[in-house]
This record gives structure tokens, C-alpha cells and sequence, in this order.
């Protein structure tokens, strides 16, 4: 994905992932993760190269490719695969996303 598509999909959204979480992205670079009630904030950003990075305080770190998680030929939301092991999670978008649609 790249760097402008990236900012665009995480600008001002929330995703819903698989198992239940939450987690809101701010445009700011601030992002909020709520799992069983409680919340985690954190800091998120894009390079230039289209890859994702988050920070965790104190100390996690880490950086992911993007892609949108498509059905029924939409775009509904993105999957994140990470760079160190390659495991990967999939959120579906909670807020509305106006101008995100399938890359030509």
C-alpha cells in the first residue's frame, strides 16, 4: 500500500478486529486500542514507503505492510502483516471511510 492510500485508510477510523478489539486512529498519530474494557494508548505513524509502524509505551515497537481486507469486491477494512514474523490480523473499518475504494 502506498503512503498516501495508507494515511488515507487510517486517518480518523476506528477498526473492529476479529477477536472483538477495537482500535481508533486519530490523525494526530495518537491510537487507542480497547480489549475487554480496558484501554492502551499508543502512537502510529506511515513512512514513505507505505509502511505502518506503531509504538507501545514503553517500549514495543513495531512495523507492518498494509493491504486492504476486501468482500464481496469492497473495501471493509485493512490487514496488517507484520515485518518481524510475518503473522498477520485483519480489522474490518467501524467508521464510515469515504473515498476509499479498490486500487486501480
Amino acid at each position: 500500500m502506498t503512503y498516501e492510500a495508507a494515511l488515507e485508510a487510517l486517518s480518523d477510523v476506528e477498526l473492529v478486529y476479529d477477536d472483538g478489539a477495537i482500535q481508533q486512529f486519530m490523525e494526530d498519530g495518537t491510537t487507542v486500542y480497547v480489549e475487554l474494557g480496558r484501554s492502551t494508548r499508543g502512537e502510529w505513524s506511515v513512512a514513505d514507503d507505505g509502511v505502518f509502524s506503531s509504538y507501545w509505551p514503553p517500549s514495543f515497537r513495531a512495523s507492518y505492510s498494509l493491504s486492504w481486507r476486501v468482500e464481496n469486491q469492497a473495501v471493509v477494512g485493512l490487514t496488517f502483516t507484520s515485518h518481524r514474523d510475518q503473522s498477520s490480523f485483519s480489522g474490518m473499518f467501524r467508521t464510515p471511510t469515504s473515498g476509499v475504494g479498490l486500487p486501480s
